[in-house]
């Protein structure tokens, strides 16, 4: 266990539906051999009790970004302060990027993608990871990365193609694949096409499980881990020791 890494990249742990039992969720979770979990923010309250929460329960890294459908100039240049305030303790900018799934006007598109510049700029001057949404806008985000030269991606819960991926892969991405690879046939398929070197595990907890109606959690991301191993063929411990290194050559080290 002590080479292996198990990172739950991409979760939510603020959510107040964590709020009864959050202890009880990373315990569960750590006997699963989680050494860390990556928390986002939607919002600029949201970053704040990240950075709280982490204070109380060592296993969390909190993160901070403006989730891509609050179209909010003066929240992101808040969380923007936040963010350089706070660098030592940050482990990534997100939750950021595009979705054109709710966002389907081209002004509010616009005013989008200049949200998600703004944070990969701050990701190049802070040398932090950016943690990146890109439902139904895969092509369009890493389009925007890459013209950005954006170096350290994470692209989670990536609803494209594979072929889609490619330039994503070519740049050194990475993608972090949820439980719902279980029921996700587009999930499947992208795993199996990827190369093994750009793959990160997550939960986005509470959402994204093997069940749709459950509450998801970060003791989950093994279920990940078991359907990465099942469809590349390989023995479990190997995934293991894969996603731990993609891991650290992304967010560094994040265990204790």
């Amino acid at each position: 266990m002590h080479n292996n890494y198990l990172v739950d990249t991409h979760t939510h742990l603020y959510d107040p539906v964590f709020d009864a039992d959050r202890g009880e969720v990373l315990e569960r979770a750590q006997a699963k051999g989680v050494s860390a979990v990556v928390t986002v923010s939607e919002t600029l309250v949201d970053a704040h009790k990240n950075l709280e929460l982490a204070v109380s329960h060592p296993l969390l890294r909190p993160a901070a970004g403006l989730y891509p459908t609050h179209l909010d100039r003066a929240q992101a240049e808040a969380i923007i302060a936040l963010i350089r305030k706070e660098r030592s303790r940050i482990s990534a900018i997100g939750e950021v990027g595009l979705d054109y799934w709710v966002i389907k006007e081209e002004t509010e598109q616009e005013l989008q993608r200049e949200i998600f510049r703004m944070f990969i700029d701050l990701s190049l001057e802070l040398d932090l990871p950016l943690n990146v949404h890109s439902r139904s806008a895969g092509r369009h985000a890493i389009a925007l990365l890459l013209e950005q030269q954006a170096r350290k991606v994470q692209l989670h819960a990536f609803d494209g193609k594979a072929a889609t991926a490619l330039p994503a892969v070519e740049a050194g991405y990475f993608f972090s694949i949820p439980p719902s690879i279980l029921r996700s046939r587009q999930k499947q398929k992208l795993v199996k096409q990827l190369p093994f070197s750009c793959l990160l595990v997550e939960t986005d907890s509470p959402v994204l499980g093997a069940d749709r109606e459950a509450r998801n959690e970060p003791a989950n991301v093994v279920a990940a881990i078991d359907a990465i191993a099942e469809l590349k063929n390989l023995p479990r411990e190997e995934v293991i020791a894969a996603v731990s290194e993609n891991t650290r050559r992304l967010y560094g080290d994040l265990g204790e």
